[in-house]
C-alpha cells in the first residue's frame, strides 16, 4: 500500500525527530512510504498542500474529526488498500490546516479532543499508522 505523510515543517525537537524517524522507518517495512515536509511558510497555503497530496485519498488530522481505535484504523487502512489509491495523511502547522484543505479532504481523523504539540502529533501519527499496520500483519506489537 502507498502511504504519503505530509507535514508542515519537520519535527524540531530532538525526541520528535527520533520518534518520527523510528516509526517512519518501521512503516517502510509494511508500505511504500513517502514523507513530504513542506516548509513552514506554506502553513496557510492550501494550493501548495493540495498539490503535494495530488490525487491521493486525503486524510487530514483535525481535532473535530473521527476518532478511531487502533483496530478500527487498521480496518480503515485495509479498505483503502482494496481501493488501490495512495493514502495521504496531512498534518497542518501549529495552528492547524487551512479550511479549504479540510473541506476537500476525503476523511478527517482526530487523535482526541486534546491539543497535541505539533511535533508530538507527527510522532503519534507515525506510531499509530505503524501500530495499525502490525495489526493488519498479525504481529502482536499492538497489545
Amino acid at each position: 500500500m502507498k502511504l504519503h505523510l505530509i507535514t508542515i515543517g519537520k519535527p524540531k525537537l530532538e525526541y520528535a525527530r527520533l520518534g518520527f524517524n523510528e516509526y517512519t522507518s518501521r512503516l517502510g517495512h509494511y508500505h511504500n512510504l513517502r514523507v513530504t515536509h513542506l516548509n513552514d511558510k506554506f502553513t496557510d497555503n492550501s494550493a501548495k498542500i493540495l498539490e503535494a497530496a495530488g490525487q491521493s485519498y486525503k486524510v487530514v488530522l483535525e481535532i473535530t474529526g473521527q476518532q478511531l481505535t487502533s483496530p478500527e484504523l487498521a480496518k480503515f487502512l485495509q479498505k483503502r488498500e482494496i481501493e488501490a489509491r495512495e493514502v495521504c495523511f496531512i498534518i497542518g502547522g501549529p495552528d492547524g490546516l487551512p479550511q479549504e484543505v479540510i473541506d476537500i479532504a476525503d476523511y478527517q481523523l482526530s487523535f482526541g479532543k486534546l491539543t497535541l504539540p505539533h511535533d508530538l502529533a507527527m510522532v503519534v501519527l507515525a506510531e499509530t499508522l505503524y501500530r495499525a499496520s502490525t495489526i493488519n500483519a498479525g504481529i502482536p506489537y499492538h497489545k
